[in-house]
């Protein structure tokens, strides 16, 4: 059966979990059900793709075959799939979640395990995208679980990205997205100092941007966030509290095999700065407001 033919479930509509039910509705897919515990966000969601707008995590179950996840963190993914009164195990058999955002590998384990006792099934669909890629569908995408449960909604998936790569068994994407998103946060970080520096320096931003892209210090980073640093531009599409986060995770990861991570750990306290003096919200590149003479709260 085509998943087109599946009822799709939402859990979490910020960002991304909104956008990427935009996008599958756009592409033919039911739908069916929404919830999140902003109500006014999910009645609005719900009025504009015709869905049902859920009342509890157990009705999105109940009106839906494939749920897809997109919260916070694993206290919150604890909460969803294990509170005392309302869960999307009630009533899940047969039923299949795809958990898609950066969790630990841990808590993803969990969750296959607590599934196959109900008679429901998981997957991990770690994102390395943004809000853009989530509404167009060209998602990067990483999958964790079990591969006969991935190929049999390889269709939903291929809709939602324009990569996409199957990594491993459960825990094995999760560990994955926390390296990328490691070094992703370090790179930003190093950027934000390299671009603070020469603006304290009085040199010209735009001739340094050009200099790094052809030289050892290059990356992705500098393509996306130099001019919202340099602009102070920085309207959200990954927060610094995000950054904080799986920088955590993937440092929790690392000293579980006893690998030291110092680069990691730096970058971790500037977010976990920014999140202190109430910079959180802003987008990663915000980080720059650190670094540069005159800004932030350091100077």
């Amino acid at each position: 059966m085509s998943t087109k033919e599946k009822r799709i479930g939402f859990v979490g509509l910020g960002r991304m979990g909104a956008n990427m039910a935009r996008n599958l509705k756009d592409k033919g897919y039911q739908v069916s059900s929404v919830f999140d515990i902003n109500q006014e966000i999910a009645s609005s969601l719900a009025n504009e793709l015709g869905s049902q707008h859920a009342q509890s995590l157990a009705d999105v179950t109940a009106q839906s075959d494939v749920i897809l996840t997109v919260v916070t963190n694993d206290a919150a993914m604890d909460a969803i799939f294990f509170g005392e009164d309302d869960n999307l195990f009630q009533g899940s058999t047969g039923k299949l979640f795809i958990n898609c955002a950066t969790l630990s590998p841990e808590i993803h384990v969990k969750l296959e395990n607590a599934a196959a006792e109900v008679g429901a099934q998981t997957l991990e669909g770690c994102m390395a995208s943004s809000i853009t890629q989530a509404r167009e569908g060209t998602l990067y995408l990483m999958i964790g679980g079990q591969e006969e449960v991935f190929n049999s909604v390889k269709d939903l998936l291929d809709d939602l990205s324009i990569n996409l790569r199957f990594v491993g068994e459960s825990g094995k994407a999760a560990q994955v997205k926390a390296l990328v998103n490691m070094v992703m946060n370090i790179n930003t970080a190093a950027l934000a100092e390299g671009l603070g520096i020469a603006d304290a320096l009085g040199l010209d931003l735009s001739m340094i941007c050009e200099i790094f892209s052809q030289t050892g210090a290059n990356s992705r980073v500098l393509e996306t966030d130099s001019e919202d640093m340099i602009d102070r531009d920085h309207e959200c599409y990954f927060s610094a509290e995000h950054a904080a986060k799986d920088s955590g995770i993937a440092i929790a990861v690392a000293e579980g095999e006893g690998i030291q991570v110092p680069l990691a750990k730096a970058t971790l306290s500037q977010y976990q700065k920014m999140v202190k003096a109430g910079l959180g919200d802003l987008d990663k590149s915000g980080v720059a407001e650190l670094t540069f003479k005159g800004r932030g709260p350091a100077n």
